[in-house]
């Protein structure tokens, strides 16, 4: 039955309208986990499903989906600590849907309150019979009624503090015991807490389609309200989930971008018309943030690796309308197809661990393991080397990573500047007043979740001198 439900398209969706009997939520409720089951099955990337996915559904039902998919997964190992106490089998040996099911059904009786806990346990029954048949779904009825029953309490604090916090946050213990030792015990448990709220819905919006009024009110015509404005001019939050199959989307109105990433391409502040060398640069972002930047009669020489992230990247690209995107496949560990010192600003925003990010991609606190920081680590260090052979004296580079570890941030650029006497951090930058607050005393870009609300990131900006 799995297979059966979820060929309805290729993207393994079985729309409301293709259920006319099903109610608002439970049409949502399969979207959430169909999408649930897909990240655990084929370690895909849930937000990257929800943009796929949340487009036909009314603003609240986005809401929800959202709400059910991140939340289950940043929540997941709470609710898999309750749930072993009451399956007789170790959970590990569930079938995907059912495990799925009990995740996001636990998840809306001991996490989502304003849910009605009868509504959250027959809507997961009713999910499972359709992928697991009768058999599963009684398997779940009984575990969620028992859960609702009988809660777990958390394990004592007095006894292991590190445990208390994995289970307490649901974050892996590896991972608590890391952000204690970078961060002591209260600033780590801030963290944790921070992890798991909603991040902010972020646009930067394509000011060369029109002015910042004029595109808010188009945002509201395809179902997107702005809650506030961001930093720059061409930032803005949304109160809910962007609407990414909508006339606004496909005419280039907008791009996703999180405020945290927008502040590392104001950090290199490119002057008009300039040439830029933007390593690593797929999906995109920063890569079109140049070019908004720097003008049509600028260029940007955009490198990357994986093939499929240059075709996602021109794709952005063309929906922007930025023609001064040159697009190249290279590995940035190796040397650069360019010439040496021929860049007055490179911009390296290096393959990262994403530890700064786990409110967007909660996914990834359950992929990693502590070896994998000091992995990217070294990666970073003969990319950075590699990026800093192509800026010109008097040239700037913005080194930056969506991670909080110090292994990743101030420990690769500490390393790289005893190796390289000809670069200094640039403690000054045109942006600095932009980024009051963002720069600490050392010129380092420094954000958290639990401190400015943004995603955690560490960039510098280093000027060649000679």
């Amino acid at each position: 039955m799995k297979h059966r439900a979820m060929e309805a398209d290729p993207h393994g969706s079985t729309s409301a309208a293709r259920r006319p009997h099903d109610s608002a939520g439970l049409a949502a409720r399969r979207t959430a986990l169909q999408i649930l089951l897909r990240v655990e099955r084929d370690r895909a990337f849930a937000d990257v499903l929800l943009g796929r996915r949340l487009h036909g559904f009314a603003a609240a039902d986005r809401r929800l989906i959202t709400q059910l998919v991140l939340g289950s997964i940043s929540w997941q190992g709470r609710l898999d600590f309750e749930l072993s106490h009451y399956s007789a089998r170790p959970l590990a040996q569930l079938a995907p849907e059912v495990l799925a099911a009990l995740r996001m059904g636990l998840f809306q009786v001991r996490i989502l309150s304003r849910i009605p806990q009868h509504a959250a346990v027959d809507t997961a029954v009713s999910l499972t019979r359709e992928l697991a048949g009768a058999a599963g779904a009684g398997f779940v009825n009984a575990v969620l009624r028992n859960t609702i029953r009988i809660p777990v309490a958390l394990p004592p604090r007095a006894a292991n503090e590190t445990e208390y916090l994995a289970v307490a946050y649901s974050h892996p213990r590896w991972l608590v015991e890391k952000l204690i030792a970078w961060f002591g015990l209260p600033a780590a448990e801030s963290l944790m807490a921070a992890n798991n709220q909603p991040a902010p819905n972020a646009l930067r919006l394509n000011l060369a389609r029109g002015t910042v009024e004029d595109l808010v009110a188009r945002l509201a015509r395809d179902g997107m309200t702005v809650a506030r404005r961001g930093r720059f001019p061409e930032t803005v939050i949304l109160n809910g989930a962007p609407v990414l199959e909508g006339e606004t989307w496909r005419a280039g109105f907008f791009q996703l971008q999180a405020e945290a990433s927008q502040l590392v391409t104001r950090l290199l502040a490119p002057c008009a018309q300039a040439f830029v060398i933007d390593c690593a640069a797929a999906p995109g972002g920063k890569a079109t943030h140049l070019a908004q930047l720097i003008g049509p009669n600028g260029k940007i020489l955009a490198l990357d690796l994986k093939f499929s992230g240059l075709i996602n990247m021109r794709s952005a690209a063309a929906r922007l309308g930025h023609r001064n995107l040159l697009i190249v496949r290279a590995d940035t560990s190796e040397p650069l197809p360019v010439r040496p010192r021929c860049a007055r600003f490179v911009l390296l925003d290096a393959p990262c661990t994403g530890l700064g990010t786990l409110r967007e991609h909660p996914e990834i606190r359950w992929r990693l393991s502590a070896p994998d920081i000091e992995r990217m680590a070294a990666l970073q260090k003969r990319m950075l080397g590699r990026a800093a052979a192509a800026v010109t004296a008097g040239g700037v580079m913005v080194y930056a990573v969506c991670s909080i570890a110090p292994q990743e941030g101030p420990e690769v650029i500490g390393a790289f500047l005893a190796d390289n006497p000809d670069f200094k951090v640039d403690q000054t930058p045109p942006a600095a007043e932009q980024l009051k607050g963002i720069l600490d005393r050392k010129g380092y870009m420094r954000t958290r979740p639990d401190i400015d609300g943004l995603d955690g990131f560490f960039a510098a900006r280093l000027k060649r001198c000679g």
